[in-house]
């Protein structure tokens, strides 16, 4: 069978999820199709879902009248299928499971009567809670009933008989396929005809179960044949580039339904969501658009070259406006929370790699409008910083800045005890925005660039003005009334120099990230300084009292989506102070990419929410959890590639690498190559130096790497 590059760098043997012992992960998704998780059994039986959490048990399973006890079966899992091998004194079976892009899951399998006496094979299809009837030539099932407004309908049918079972003799073997096509019945989009179609086109190809594997393997790998690529001579780099981009591949959807009409990012595929009753949904749920993480996964996303793919993502971000301007979390049903973020600021970022105006001048009053909002409705009265009055709304929930001026209460669930702040991320966020708008009105030839752009540098100046402490050499979140500062070390507190708004008197700052009684706790990085006592806890307690290895805390334990924003403000401090810091961006790129994998074993890719700031282990249980960035770590920094208005820049920071190559980066319809090596490497095509190169023609060349700019 054909075999991706991405599924020989992944595989991961019987891949599992920690919280639900023996429940498979399943990597494959549809456009709206996917599994939480699986059960180690032949077919499609376990948690799957439809666009949101449905918790279907079962689209269909095969069972065999020797009734095989699979428990030691082995399972491998990749990005493309999941594998199944057992055998006992009866049977010898292999199944490949795989869904493809337009919502069909299918398993081909092989069943080898190894007993001396006939074995009887048989579909069976019996969901609970849902209905089930016998079609001409397949069996329909559909959802009894609406969740968050979807009915899920679904055909299944197998190509070994023309009756729900096969016989097989004495030493006889048999390969099939067996598929379900699935639909959203309360879509205009999908009717029973429709989805019947479906199934009935996918077996017109008459293939054998072989060719129905790497026909949808080939179709999947389309997605990352035009990627950018990254090969250097650290393999946890090189692991982890591929990891990432699965993640990102993974956790993207198109629902295609109600509030979300547009390609949606998840941040994630499994839920913190109960698992035991089939279609009984309580719980959170990370498969909808949280608009906190969609600019961090965009901040990775912007170097696909598929244009269509990322406008479309910011269409259905800016889709969830209310009325005033402030962007939205949403299901196909309905719009929740909102969350501050920086998404028109990595539109900018876009923008500069694509360069497509038309598109930006398409957004301009939706950006413009989030900005205008925002600053309506979170603005302080006195300067330009944001206010929030919810520690939720940040999504940094439970930082002790909030309970600063009310000496730390132990009862967190009064509201009254939080205090409002202005808080250094949203600002950062908004200063951001707001620079980023400026930019790309100043693009498009509109009058008001002026405008926002001086409102950005003198929220800048305000925020370097008020928020820094210069005693203590930090930047604080402030009293929303007095501009009292909150006397706490939180990450956010470095965001300054991530928006590199700071100046050399400021970088003493990072002495708190480097020390290990403040942020560098053990495991990168802690979110808040361990001198922050009490309101300190690696492990997530509150004051002693709320211990939550599932919960959401940021008083502590060490989450991917503020490293990845540390260790790009790093790259970018380091450059700034003449490669100074080039060591520490090493140590703690290294530690983050770790961070990875489970037991930092790189044969256990299985990135989750937060991690324990001191042990490093998982506190939570979202395998492959999709809130923070990576890809840009390396594009930007290992490899040095910054796009500005009218040039290219390239400085990268030395990681201690042999080796390395960044190749088939899109940047305004041109090819650009990076490239280093300490040496003539022939069997990797790489020469001795320092070479970029773009559309195949030599732009530079030095001995060792170095900054580089190139006209645009």
């Amino acid at each position: 069978m054909y075999m991706l590059e991405i599924d020989r760098q992944l595989a991961y043997p019987n891949r599992s999820l920690r919280a639900w012992v023996g429940k498979l992960l399943f990597a494959p998704v549809g456009e709206r199709l996917f599994c939480d998780c699986l059960n180690k059994e032949p077919g499609f039986t376990g948690h799957i879902d439809f666009i949101h959490k449905m918790n279907m048990d079962q689209l269909f399973t095969v069972k065999c009248s020797t009734s095989p006890d699979y428990i030691t079966a082995e399972t491998v899992w990749y990005p493309s299928r999941l594998t199944m091998e057992f055998e006992d004194e009866d049977i010898r079976f292999h199944e490949v499971k795989m869904i493809t892009n337009d919502d069909i899951a299918f398993c081909a399998q092989t069943w080898e009567n190894r007993s001396g006496e006939p074995i009887t094979l048989s579909l069976a299809v019996s969901p609970s809670r849902c209905e089930v009837s016998k079609e001409d030539g397949y069996t329909w099932i559909q959802m009894s009933e609406a969740r968050k407004n979807i009915v899920v309908g679904a055909a299944i049918a197998w190509d070994a008989s023309d009756t729900d079972e096969i016989v097989l003799q004495r030493g006889q073997t048999v390969s099939f396929t067996v598929a379900a096509a699935t639909g959203n019945l309360s879509s205009d989009r999908d009717g029973k005809e429709q989805i019947v179609e479906r199934l009935h086109k996918f077996f017109a190809k008459q293939l054998q179960p072989s060719e129905y594997v790497d026909q949808n393997a080939k179709e999947f790998e389309t997605f990352f044949t035009e990627l950018p690529t990254f090969e250097s001579s650290d393999p946890v780099l090189n692991k982890t580039w591929y990891y990432r981009w699965y993640i990102l591949r993974h956790c993207t959807s198109k629902p295609q339904y109600g509030f979300l009409q547009h390609t949606t990012v998840y941040e994630g595929r499994a839920h913190k969501t109960g698992k035991r009753k089939p279609l009984d949904i309580t719980g959170w749920e990370f498969s909808r658009l949280i608009c906190l993480s969609t600019p961090l996964q965009m901040t990775d996303y912007k170097w696909c070259p598929d244009k269509e793919l990322l406008h479309d993502i910011v269409r259905g971000f800016f889709d969830q406006e209310d009325e005033n301007g402030i962007v939205q979390s949403a299901f196909v049903h309905h719009k929740g929370s909102s969350f501050c973020n920086f998404m028109v600021w990595v539109v900018y970022q876009m923008y500069l790699v694509d360069g497509d105006l038309e598109f930006i001048k398409e957004m301009l009053p939706l950006m413009k409008k989030c900005v205008d909002g925002n600053t309506k409705m979170y603005g302080a009265s006195n300067d330009n910083l944001q206010i929030e009055e919810k520690h939720s709304r940040t999504g940094k929930e439970f930082q002790p800045s909030y309970w600063y001026f009310t000496e730390f209460s132990v009862n967190r669930k009064d509201k009254s005890l939080v205090t409002p702040l202005k808080r250094m991320d949203t600002s950062i966020y908004h200063y951001l925005n707001t620079l980023g708008l400026a930019k790309m009105m100043e693009a498009a030839g509109e009058a008001d660039a002026a405008f926002y752009q001086d409102f950005a540098d003198t929220l800048a100046e305000q925020i370097n003005e008020k928020a820094w402490d210069d005693e203590t050499k930090f930047y604080y979140d402030l009293h929303h009334e007095t501009d009292e500062k909150a006397l706490v070390k939180n990450i956010v507190g470095f965001y300054p120099h991530w928006a590199e708004i700071t100046g050399t008197e400021h970088l003493a700052a990072l002495d708190y990230l480097f020390g290990e009684e403040y942020f560098n706790t053990g495991s990168v990085f802690a979110t808040t300084s361990k001198d922050a006592a009490p309101g300190y806890a690696a492990d997530g307690a509150w004051m002693g009292y709320l211990k939550s290895r599932d919960g959401c805390m940021w008083n502590g334990p060490s989450w991917p989506y503020t490293n990845g924003i540390m260790l790009d403000m790093l790259g970018k401090q380091t450059k700034a102070s003449h490669h100074e810091y080039d060591g520490q961006f090493a140590h703690f790129l290294r530690e983050y990419s770790l961070q990875h994998y489970k037991e930092r074993n790189l044969h256990y890719p299985y990135l989750v929410e937060q991690y324990h700031a001191e042990t490093g282990e998982g506190m939570s249980d979202e395998p492959d959890y999709n809130h923070s960035y990576y890809l840009e770590l390396l594009i930007a920094h290992v490899a040095g590639l910054k796009i500005e208005t009218d040039r290219i820049v390239i400085d990268p920071v030395d990681v201690g690498l042999k080796y390395f190559r960044l190749d088939n980066v899109k940047v305004r319809g041109k090819k650009l190559s990076i490239a280093y090596s300490d040496k003539a490497r022939p069997d990797k095509q790489l020469e001795a130096g320092f070479v970029v190169t773009l559309d195949g023609k030599e732009a530079a060349r030095l001995e060792a790497p170095g900054r580089v700019e190139i006209a645009l």
